[in-house]
């Protein structure tokens, strides 16, 4: 059965869903968390985790594609649009935006994948969501205002935790089974093509690899066009023109 564990403070959900799956934890099991004093990012970054967010790790059975993330974030940005009006935007490999017209983008959540070997399910993707839902106005590190969004911008009164949770685990869960069929993979892709953040502007990858971006390619990599070339970047720290 999944279990459910929820904290008003941890060092990080993440680490501790590791455990759980390491463990044996069944399909769905999920860890949460009011506040986050060690969250961790992609790369190795930091993540804020203030009071007033959504800080979730759910354990699923890993689906071996290398469109997970790509496919958690469309699905929970489709769903923010269609249910709150938010105008999100993917930002490759892991995070959600907002865009608003003539301005940087607006970083609203974030996506880190761990892959785990799992007695009970064989291999193991623990995904952790960080989602900016409610932010007072000191709750973050000076250097983060104004490269942020929150929910409570676009709907009031602002939904439950727990249901944007409940939210969140569902389109996880959701994500993973549709990436075992050549169909569900195809899905997404269509719809990264649809949300892609910086598509025809100028972006570098760990501040060296400058080029124009096109997209995505069947296996997630980022495809970037430097005149004489155009490459695929699988890994690394994207950084668009006139944005974050």
């Amino acid at each position: 059965m999944a279990t459910r564990e929820a904290y008003a403070e941890l060092a990080s959900t993440q680490d501790r869903a590791i455990a759980l799956a390491r463990d044996g934890a069944e399909e769905g099991s999920r860890v949460v968390a009011g506040r986050q004093t060690a969250g961790r990012g992609r790369l190795d970054h930091g993540w804020a985790s203030p009071t007033g967010g959504l800080y979730l790790s759910v354990v699923v059975r890993d689906p071996a594609s290398p469109l997970l993330s790509l496919a958690i974030g469309a699905s929970l940005l489709r769903s923010y649009r269609q249910r709150y009006g938010v105008p999100g935007a993917l930002k490759w490999p892991n995070d959600l935006f907002v865009v608003s017209a003539g301005t940087p983008g607006r970083k609203l959540g974030g996506i880190l994948i761990d892959r785990i070997a799992s007695p009970t399910l064989g291999s193991a993707a623990v995904v952790g969501l960080g989602v900016n839902v409610h932010l007072a106005p000191d709750a973050l590190p000076f250097a983060l205002v104004g490269r942020v969004a929150s929910l409570e911008e676009f709907v009031r009164p602002l939904p439950p935790l727990f249901s944007l949770e409940q939210e969140a685990v569902d389109v996880v869960r959701s994500a993973a089974r549709s990436l075992r069929t050549a169909e569900g993979a195809l899905s997404t892709l269509r719809a990264v093509d649809e949300l892609l953040y910086g598509v025809g502007r100028a972006a570098t990858v760990d501040g060296t690899l400058r080029g124009t971006i096109v997209g995505v390619a069947d296996d997630g990599a980022l495809l970037i066009d430097r005149g004489a070339e155009r490459v695929s970047i699988r890994a690394g720290d994207l950084r668009v023109e006139d944005g974050p």
